[in-house]
């Protein structure tokens, strides 16, 4: 029986990435136990890819461990897979943990920091949203952190915002997930939909219980984002509105007779529509955005009841979900 709770890392920016390097440094100096499985390289904007049927290979990354000064007596391993983030949670959810670390069983997922903001229709293109999300499927709790800015200036506060929530988490986590792997797949509990019927409103109370129940069991995850002007303070948020703009460039130079033409994907501006309680209003209020998103797709029978869901709006004064008080 294990006696500690330890932290699954991964992130979509590879394994050195600094607002990686960053996290785990500071959850080592929290006394935190980790294991990570990241990618070896940068994977960012790679959504749920996944590899099959494709050999990869997964690296001790020992060294970092030497390189990064880090506390092994807190409990630190270190591994890279060459391959995607959502690849790092199948690998070490479905058997390589076991592998590698036999007796060792996560009892948080935690992906990021990442470089750059994850708000609103970006949650459909993040990798480190997709790895969250992935470890979600196999029942596990799951945390996806952002920086909003892609300079690495202030990166620490994204880090100290990241890490503040993953303790709280942790307050309201089994040692070991009841749900790992889903050993116990119940389409009437309480907190799934039951669509096509219609929802039937819940009392406060029991909602954040429910809450609660469906991210220890992978049906609900945690989205945050930390601006780089971060005011200390958090914002519990729904997905805001923005629109990426001229999208695409064209380029016609030094193209051989092979090739039609050139496109490169990276907008020139932004829109942003505001929304009530949006995370893309929260971040440019410079506070931290904390949003609850669902893991399953609306009409599949693990999907978050609507009405349930909008519980998860309710905040307590400390700006952290209601739910996440336990």
């Amino acid at each position: 029986m294990m006696s500690k709770k330890w932290v699954l890392l991964t992130n979509d920016d590879g394994i050195e990435a600094p607002g990686f390097e960053m996290l785990v440094k500071s959850l080592n100096k929290r006394g935190i136990a980790i294991i990570a499985f990241a990618p070896s390289t940068n994977k960012s904007a790679c959504s749920m890819q996944i590899n099959l049927g494709k050999p990869m290979d997964l690296h001790n990354r020992e060294d970092l461990v030497a390189t990064w000064k880090l506390d092994k007596s807190v409990g630190c391993h270190l591994f890279s897979l060459d391959g995607t983030p959502c690849d790092t949670m199948i690998v070490a959810l479905d058997g390589g943990l076991k592998n590698v670390l036999p007796g060792i069983v996560p009892s948080l997922v935690v992906s990021g920091v990442n470089l750059g903001p994850n708000l609103s229709q970006d949650s459909c293109h993040s990798g480190t949203i997709g790895a969250a999300r992935e470890a979600g499927l196999y029942g596990m709790p799951a945390i996806a952190c952002s920086f909003t800015s892609f300079e690495l200036e202030g990166m620490e506060r994204g880090v100290e915002g990241s890490v503040q929530l993953v303790e709280r988490a942790l307050e309201v986590l089994p040692i070991v997930p009841e749900n790992l792997c889903r050993p116990h797949i119940d389409a009437d509990a309480f907190h799934v939909s039951k669509w096509p019927k219609n929802s039937q409103p819940r009392e406060t109370k029991d909602a954040m219980k429910m809450l609660l129940h469906a991210f220890q069991n992978g049906e609900l995850m945690i989205n945050i984002n930390v601006p780089p002007t971060w005011n200390s303070k958090f914002q519990t948020t729904r997905l805001g509105m923005r629109w990426y703009r001229d999208a695409v460039q064209f380029g016609a130079e030094d193209l051989d007779g092979t090739v039609e033409a050139r496109f490169t994907i990276g907008a020139a501006y932004i829109d942003t529509e505001p929304v009530s309680k949006g995370d893309c209003d929260s971040i440019a209020d410079h506070f931290a955005s904390i949003s609850s998103l669902v893991n399953w797709p609306q009409t599949h029978p693990l999907a978050l009841d609507d009405e349930l869901l909008s519980h998860a709006l309710k905040q307590g004064t400390d700006g952290f979900p209601l739910w996440l008080r336990g």
